[in-house]
């Protein structure tokens, strides 16, 4: 059984690891690249907020590295020391791209909306569904396990609806560094796009690795309708 699982997941451990080389190495070399404004995350965020009619995010400090994030229950936006109080490149993208996290919200972005409904389904189903499946290969009981698979596909449809959102959130980022002119030269724009081309990799990545374990849990739960039990 764990064989199986580890020849399913290999592809998308593969890939996660590619992406996180990308993500790293993105923001290793313009995260040293100071920003032609001298703008730090927060200098960027306050800049933004201003110009786009952001002004009710409110701004704060998160521990870790590459821990930031928008969190639209409370309309914060969360960035981590190397990127709040830096004056990078990388900062500036990175601050932007939460922010468009914060636009989505504003505009009620249909992926996000959809994205924040189903996570107690999510939630519910990548932990139960497994159960499920487990109990109904060992009682011989096919509809049981396909119920189970049922539920914890809901984690391969969360990963689905994260990719547009966080694209989307990327592309409006560009945007309104563009826009506002916070972005000074070519130098600059190619940087950003570096950095948030490479985030979408983990996004990618995650898709990919949820869709392996999906098909794993199918495999396994074809096995309560017959054949021999390998675990």
């Amino acid at each position: 059984m764990y064989l199986d699982y580890l020849l399913y997941m290999i592809p998308g451990l593969l890939l996660s690891l590619f992406a996180q080389f990308k993500v790293r190495s993105a923001y290793t070399k313009w995260s040293r690249v100071r920003n032609y404004h001298n703008l730090t995350g927060l200098d960027t965020a306050e800049q933004l907020k201003a110009r786009v009619g952001l002004e009710n995010v409110k701004l704060t400090r998160t521990n870790g590295t590459l821990t930031d994030h928008y969190d639209p229950r409370n309309d914060t936006l969360s960035l981590s020391q190397g990127v709040a109080d830096q004056p990078s490149v990388a900062a500036m993208a990175i601050t932007a791209h939460e922010l468009g996290h914060a636009m989505q919200d504003k505009t009620s972005y249909g992926p996000m909306r959809l994205r924040m409904a189903i996570v107690p389904i999510v939630s519910f189903g990548s932990n139960f569904g497994i159960i499920l499946v487990m109990i109904g290969v060992a009682l011989r009981m096919a509809n049981l396990a396909m119920i189970g698979v049922i539920l914890f596909s809901t984690t391969a449809l969360f990963s689905l609806v994260t990719l547009p959102v966080e694209l989307d959130a990327s592309k409006r980022a560009r945007k309104m560094l563009d826009d506002t002119g916070l972005v000074a030269n070519a130098e600059e724009r190619s940087g950003v796009k570096q950095v948030l081309d490479a985030a979408a990799w983990t996004y990618i990545a995650g898709l990919a690795t949820s869709l392996m374990q999906l098909m794993y849990y199918i495999s396994v739960a074809g096995r309560a309708s017959g054949g021999r039990r390998r675990y």
